[in-house]
């Protein structure tokens, strides 16, 4: 198993335990939700909705009793959304903001040093990821995204882009399917080193 595959089925047991306490978490007023069950992240929307979108394109990776752990789990998570759509909208966009923060902070981070930042940015650039995810749910009826947090993650993709270098895909090449690069750009490549002045 290679480790792409190998970090799928992980995800799937992530996007298990995730959407068992989905009801729950959505009816709390914590952003960050301790999972009962060890040595699992923390869950909040952006993280299971990153999940759900690569495991749902990339089903066909995944072996059968893989594929029916990641289809049970994504019913148990829609059954917590019933009657929620307030709720959920409410707790979106308090992580759209808690993850724009930590995504700014990088990005200036990667102008005050960009070859060190250049070497974690796979792992870094997991809140942007999660930011595309959440938006792309609130744009889907019958939920609302309000004008706000697009606008700054446009922003904040210009001020990247001014210190782009493209280049290969970042995540493992079997994820590639799920992250097309038109929409995806910001995984294929990183952020440029700036020239060292000439002594």
């Amino acid at each position: 198993m290679t480790p792409g595959i190998e970090k799928l089925t992980h995800d799937s047991e992530i996007l298990t335990a995730m959407a068992s306490e989905m009801d729950s978490y959505l009816k709390s007023d914590v952003l960050f939700w301790n999972l009962s069950a060890p040595g699992m992240p923390r869950l909040t929307l952006g993280g299971y909705l990153l999940r759900e979108h690569r495991l749902l394109a990339l089903l066909d990776l995944l072996d059968a009793s893989t594929r029916a752990q990641v289809e049970t789990a994504v019913i148990h998570f829609n059954q917590a959304l019933v009657e929620k759509i307030v709720r959920f909208e409410q707790k979106a966009h308090v992580e759209l903001d808690a993850r724009l923060r930590q995504w700014r902070e990088f990005l200036r981070d990667v102008e005050e040093d960009a070859a060190r930042q250049r070497s974690n940015y796979a792992t870094a650039v997991e809140p942007r990821a999660m930011l595309a995810a959440l938006i792309a749910r609130l744009e889907m009826p019958p939920y609302r995204l309000q004008p706000e947090p697009g606008a700054q993650v446009r922003t904040l993709d210009a001020q990247l882009r001014r210190a782009w270098e493209a280049g290969d895909f970042i995540w493992p090449e079997e994820w590639q399917p799920a992250y097309p690069r038109l929409s995806y750009w910001w995984l294929y490549g990183q952020p440029k080193e700036k020239p060292r002045p000439q002594a």
